[in-house]
């Protein structure tokens, strides 16, 4: 076990009717003009942002707002918030929305509190932020985890670059509020692609190859259940508050960094794998994941079978056999049929993708940064092997 920091600052407040309190608590941060930082048409047609502009007018915090956010967010969008914030003495933002919208406002935050730089040097790492303008969120899908996160996704058009920023408790929300009912109306794919999201934060941190603390293996493979429970039930019931409410809170709990607790930060390698699906793509962030994650398992796991085995055994129930490769193969086997079960792709075809040896080779060349970084902790992966990855994954 490695040595850990663990810090979770955000504030929540969970249950129905929860995002009411934005205004209150805004006000109690002491906020003087909020940017209400939203997605699509649903936010306005479903009467969420009259609720909380009512909200925030009845606390006497003054407002603007901004839509627009799209999955895979843009970063032309967060520098048209950067720039809306800066003309009009913005001082706190309020993401209304899923993940795509949280990493934006971060962004937006990082930009505005930065103004020496240009943001994006934060994303392509080459530069750290000194400070982010506060942000606090009112989730509509259970998913990223960005609304207790440390970190943002933006994609850049010119190139279709997707990365990750520097990761820094600066951009972690202030407060987030989570109301399952708001994620009611989601489409099915939406929603369990969410769950698959939130499964693979968890998994990410969950394989690595160093000896990690039982009490941590214990929160993630209960999590891992309660989230496998909770999606099939929601493929037929999507209107069961208490399959939402564990959903949810899962949400927050695989990505705030308690699954990462002695583990040493975790894998990633499938998110790197995933972010340039998503960039050049524009795929849903969880079904690329599962699309990818079976290809990725079968090619590394021989590296340490047993933690897979361990894996089969304490989230699927597999019995442990002879040897702990037939186990482990079986837990992989376990985790694609789950997906099937939701509905979610196995398979870069499944996603909608048929790719020929060319743009396989473009994306592995992408994601080693033109072949000059290695992805993964597992099993650190060269390009060649990114490239046999996305080739076993057709």
């Amino acid at each position: 076990m490695r040595n850990f920091e663990y810090y979770t600052p955000t504030k929540v407040i969970f249950g129905k009717d929860t995002h009411m309190q934005a205004g209150a608590l805004l006000k109690e941060a002491g906020c003087r003009k909020a940017l209400i930082h939203y997605g699509s048409g649903h936010a306005v047609s479903s009467g969420l942002l009259d609720e909380i502009r009512t909200s925030l007018t009845e606390a006497g915090v003054d407002f603007v707002t901004l839509g627009g956010v799209v999955a895979n967010p843009r970063l032309s969008k967060v520098r048209e918030g950067i720039e809306l914030c800066r003309n009009e003495g913005v001082d706190f933002i309020l993401a209304v929305g899923g993940g795509s919208v949280i990493d934006s406002a971060k962004a937006i935050g990082y930009g505005v509190a930065n103004p020496w730089t240009d943001v994006w040097n934060f994303f392509l790492k080459t530069e750290t932020p000194a400070a982010c303008l506060p942000v606090a969120a009112i989730p509509t899908i259970a998913a990223s985890g960005s609304e207790m996160s440390n970190s943002c996704v933006i994609t850049n058009e010119d190139g279709w670059l997707k990365r990750g920023s520097v990761k820094s408790d600066l951009c972690r929300p202030r407060f987030a509020l989570l109301n399952p009912r708001l994620t009611y109306t989601l489409p099915q794919y939406q929603t369990e692609s969410g769950c698959v999201d939130i499964l693979m934060h968890t998994m990410e941190r969950y394989f690595v190859n160093i000896e990690t603390m039982e009490v941590t293996d214990s929160i993630s493979e209960s999590l891992m259940q309660t989230v496998i429970y909770n999606a099939r039930i929601l493929m037929k019931e999507p209107g069961n508050y208490n399959a939402r409410a564990e959903v949810m809170w899962a949400g927050s709990l695989s990505h705030n960094g308690l699954t990462g607790c002695g583990t040493g930060g975790g894998d990633w390698a499938c998110h790197q794998l995933q972010h340039e699906l998503g960039g050049l793509y524009d795929v849903a962030h969880g079904a690329g994941l599962a699309a990818i994650w079976g290809s990725w398992a079968r090619y590394v796991y021989k590296e340490n079978p047993e933690r897979f085995a361990q894996f089969a055994t304490n989230v699927f129930d597999i019995p442990c056999f002879s040897d702990f490769e037939s186990t482990a193969l079986a837990g992989i086997e376990a985790m694609e049929d789950f997906f099937r079960s939701i509905k979610m792709p196995v398979s870069l075809h499944e996603l909608g993708l048929d790719l020929d040896e060319k743009e396989i080779h473009d994306l592995a060349f992408r994601c080693s940064f033109e072949d000059t970084r290695t992805i993964g902790v597992f099993k650190q992966l060269n390009m060649k092997d990114i490239e046999k990855i996305y080739l076993m994954a057709r």
